[in-house]
């Protein structure tokens, strides 16, 4: 029987009252109340038209009618436990292994990020036989309680670091300890890991793994300087450790050049687990976690089955595998590369004139734009940046969100079907509205922090 729809404040004082208040909306002060959405566009209840430039999940574009007839068709026929015999879910995992290097070639299916990244520590302990993770400042890796003890973002601001978790510096080449005119600043972030990891040694512990986004997102959208994943992996290595690369964000093509984004660090770089998930399913519940022979092995030594009610069911896989075929056939890897180069351009050229943009960064359609009130000091100019994504939703009907250590970092992980036609309007309602803001004096103030 259909449902009389409720009004926006009556679903808004409903949510309220039943959802738990730590599940946080966009927007929180007038949030948006979506009814149905197409490609890269949301709408309202009224029928207004939204540019979305953060539903990374909805990685091929929201609502795609292949996804939906897959999904359909195979829910039709047959969802069961993946415990039965079925060929989707080898079907799937042969046609992710053709995107992975040879060695990762064993498949694991979860059903979120956070469930795939906490099997990675577990295949990683099973190995290893350690205990202790080296993690990035300010990562986060999901919402479980193993995951919450190693996501600096996190844990500093509950019960602060366990002892067997050991943090390292970002490499953020615009704020970091080492910058752009460092000579090699991806072997001197290497190299703060190699310390990091001798002073574990000599308190007597030993190193697990390594777990790493391939581009850290709530660091701040920072590209990794060349070379840094290899030598980390280097000395992980020699340490006994695994290296783990975290793609839940930015797999499937996000980077354009390349189908992973670990592979920006080069063909002699491979990752010892990669876990990934949001953008695999288009908004479907559809994680993995891909391995080699040995660590599997080892696993499974172990004596303890493991399995998935959920993971790697017929529909999900049928759901996989039309997004791959998406990305393939609509060329959605060339469309992040040319989009996303011309959204960098844009922006850059925005940053002449706009003294606050202090930084531009990105690769394919995962790109930042950081907020200062100082180029020299590179002070964080947070309330400007909540005041552009304010303006942008409020005036332009366009959703972007902000990251980063201070939350002065614009973040755009569009969907992959995002255009020319949109990159220059994005970049148009921002100039406008720094325009404004410099002409008011808004930006000025050390309260911006």
């Amino acid at each position: 029987m259909a449902q009389q729809r409720l009004s926006k404040e009556e679903t808004l004082d409903r949510r309220l009252k039943l959802i738990g208040q730590s599940c946080r909306l966009f927007y929180s002060d007038d949030p948006v109340k979506i009814l149905r959405a197409r490609g890269q566009y949301l709408f309202d209840e009224n029928g207004t038209r939204y540019l979305d430039c953060i539903s990374n999940v909805q990685h091929v574009g929201h609502c795609h009618p292949s996804i939906t007839k897959a999904a359909a068709a195979q829910m039709d026929l047959l969802n069961t436990n993946s415990r039965f015999l079925h060929d989707n879910i080898v079907r799937y995992a042969e046609r992710l292994a053709s995107t992975l290097p040879k060695k990762l070639c064993v498949f694991y299916f979860v059903n979120s990020g956070s469930e795939a990244n906490d099997l990675a520590l577990r295949l990683a302990r099973q190995y290893t036989q350690h205990e202790d993770v080296v993690v990035l400042d300010h990562a986060y890796h999901g919402h479980l309680t193993s995951l919450i003890d190693i996501s600096p973002y996190k844990f500093r601001k509950l019960t602060g670091q366990k002892e067997w978790v050991h943090v390292a510096p970002l490499p953020d080449t615009y704020r970091g300890r080492y910058r752009e005119n460092h000579p090699n600043p991806g072997q001197a972030y290497a190299d703060t890991v190699k310390d990091l990891i001798e002073e574990v040694h000599s308190r007597g512990r030993k190193i697990c793994a390594f777990f790493a986004e391939s581009l850290p997102s709530v660091g701040g959208q920072l590209i990794l300087p060349q070379g840094y994943s290899a030598k980390v992996a280097e000395y992980v290595h020699s340490a006994g450790g695994v290296f783990v690369a975290d793609e839940v964000q930015t797999g499937f093509g996000r980077v354009g050049s390349h189908f992973w984004a670990f592979q920006l660090q080069g063909e002699d770089f491979c990752p010892d687990i990669v876990t990934m998930g949001k953008p695999m399913g288009n908004g479907h519940p559809l994680a993995c976690v891909a391995t080699t022979v040995e660590i599997a092995g080892a696993f499974t030594a172990n004596g303890v089955e493991y399995f998935n009610t959920f993971g790697g069911n017929p529909v999900s896989c049928a759901i996989g595998l039309a997004v791959l075929d998406v990305i393939e056939e609509e060329d959605l890897r060339g469309n992040a590369l040319k989009v996303g180069a011309h959204l960098k351009d844009l922006l850059t050229e925005l940053q002449t004139r706009h003294q606050t943009i202090g930084d531009v960064r990105g690769v394919g359609l995962f790109v930042g734009l950081e907020l200062v009130q100082d180029r020299e000091q590179k002070t964080p100019a947070t309330k400007t940046a909540a005041l552009v994504v304010k303006r942008l939703k409020e005036e332009d009907r366009i959703c972007v969100s902000t990251d980063g250590p201070w939350e002065s970092v614009v973040k755009f992980k569009p969907p992959m079907c995002f255009s020319m036609d949109d990159a220059k309007v994005v970049a148009k309602c921002i100039d406008r509205i720094l325009t404004d803001i410099s002409a008011s004096g808004l930006r000025l103030g050390k309260e911006d922090i």
